[in-house]
């Protein structure tokens, strides 16, 4: 469920980031490189870059990608026109400090979000959740994660925070994950709250 090829609509690109990938942001290392995935207008590459964060972003529309493309930053990024459900994974090789994932759900990429993360890396993941047809769209079971999903893609992952449940503003039903890569040994890390 990547951002549809062709125009977007007017209201894009003037949404605030999410509020999960706001509270989490702190487990990004301090310049950490950060992947954006399925980035549509850029509002979390536009947020990382902000605080000084090298970004990766892809998305399979090429307007999304040439409006990332020409946002100012003074950390170095680079916006990727990828169609990461179809075609090979760009990154190929490539680990970053931080994976976000806002309304996008592609089962068979996320092994490989959690595999592209580097020591010390978090994962920051938010999306639909089964029970989100009841109030509105997506509402096909292939894009609403099933109960427990998020967490079982992240068992080699240490979860700091999990969430599975309905939200009101707006009505939606989400599953939402906070996971860091272990790089240290278990008890001597400390991932604040």
């Amino acid at each position: 469920m990547q951002t549809p090829p062709g125009p977007l609509p007017a209201s894009h690109g003037n949404e605030p980031p999410s509020a999960w990938v706001v509270r989490w942001s702190h487990l990004v290392p301090a310049g950490g490189t950060v992947l954006d995935v399925a980035c549509g207008m850029g509002r979390h590459t536009r947020w990382f870059s902000e605080r000084n964060h090298p970004v990766a972003s892809v998305d399979r529309s090429e307007d999304a990608i040439n409006l990332v493309s020409g946002f100012s930053s003074r950390t170095p990024f680079e916006a990727v026109l990828a169609d990461i459900e179809n075609g090979p994974w760009p990154f190929d090789g490539r680990t970053f400090d931080a994976v976000v994932v806002t309304n996008y759900l592609w089962r068979r990429l996320l092994p490989t979000l959690v595999a592209s993360l580097a020591p010390g890396g978090v994962l920051i993941y938010e999306t639909f959740a089964a029970g989100n047809a009841s109030v509105g769209k997506p509402s096909r079971p292939e894009f609403l994660l099933r109960p427990g999903e998020l967490l079982a893609a992240c068992a080699s992952l240490r979860v700091v925070a999990y969430e599975d449940g309905f939200l009101d503003h707006p009505p939606r039903f989400v599953q939402r994950i906070a996971a860091v890569r272990p790089d240290a040994p278990e008890g001597l890390r400390r991932y604040p709250l």
